[in-house]
């Protein structure tokens, strides 16, 4: 189980001091959600902050496309860093051409799922997966409550990739704190995105030993 502290919540201004501060805490992973202004409203930033980034820290890199046919940024993320990139299946014209491009850069492949999305639309590409992101929330903002409802498809995913034996785990991303992080650990989640929970809380340190003690 896995805790990554997102940087849609962090001080744009001082990014390199926030994601050192969340590495000293014991973080070794970090989430970057990228956005287009055209898949979600918000614009966020491209594969130079992750690349200037890469050089601050030692934490694996969790790339979170938000993005309309992501497959002309992925080669840019790669050589940037990034270890781990997602795409949302609900942007993607060709899902299993992507996935492989992915792949193919020696990255982890992910595959996002809007909360109106049902599990049952990728079960045809899941074997090529290392991961899937259930969102818990609508993208494009952070701070956003958490849709309650996401919790049995978070089960009904868990119960699947079980099921057929498959080594993929279960992100999830949108409105995590003490209270909705327990709900997602016993539906399935594995990897647990956290944004306002972690860079919203004055004392960082003590959010993050709150949250990674209940993963723990």
């Amino acid at each position: 189980m896995r805790l990554a502290p997102s940087i849609l919540s962090a001080n744009a201004a001082h990014l390199s001091r926030e994601v050192r501060d969340v590495e000293r805490a014991g973080i070794d992973l970090i989430h970057f959600d990228v956005m287009d202004g055209h898949f979600v409203p918000n614009i966020t930033f491209g594969a130079n902050v992750v690349a200037a980034l890469k050089k601050e820290t030692a934490m694996d890199i969790d790339v979170h496309l938000m993005v309309d046919e992501p497959d002309h940024l992925i080669p840019s993320f790669i050589n940037a860093g990034a270890d781990m990139i997602s795409v949302h299946a609900e942007a993607c014209r060709h899902l299993h051409r992507t996935i492989q491009l992915i792949k193919d850069g020696g990255v982890q492949a992910g595959v996002v799922l809007n909360p109106a999305t049902p599990f049952s639309q990728i079960k045809p590409v899941l074997p090529d997966l290392d991961y899937i992101l259930i969102m818990t929330v609508d993208p494009g903002f952070g701070g956003q409550t958490f849709i309650d409802s996401m919790l049995q498809k978070i089960h009904e995913a868990k119960l699947f990739i079980d099921a057929e034996q498959l080594n993929i785990n279960i992100e999830v991303d949108g409105g995590i704190n003490k209270q909705t992080l327990p709900l997602c650990l016993k539906a399935g989640a594995s990897i647990i995105v956290a944004g306002s929970a972690v860079f919203g809380q004055k004392n960082r340190l003590e959010a993050i030993h709150t949250l990674t003690g209940i993963i723990a």
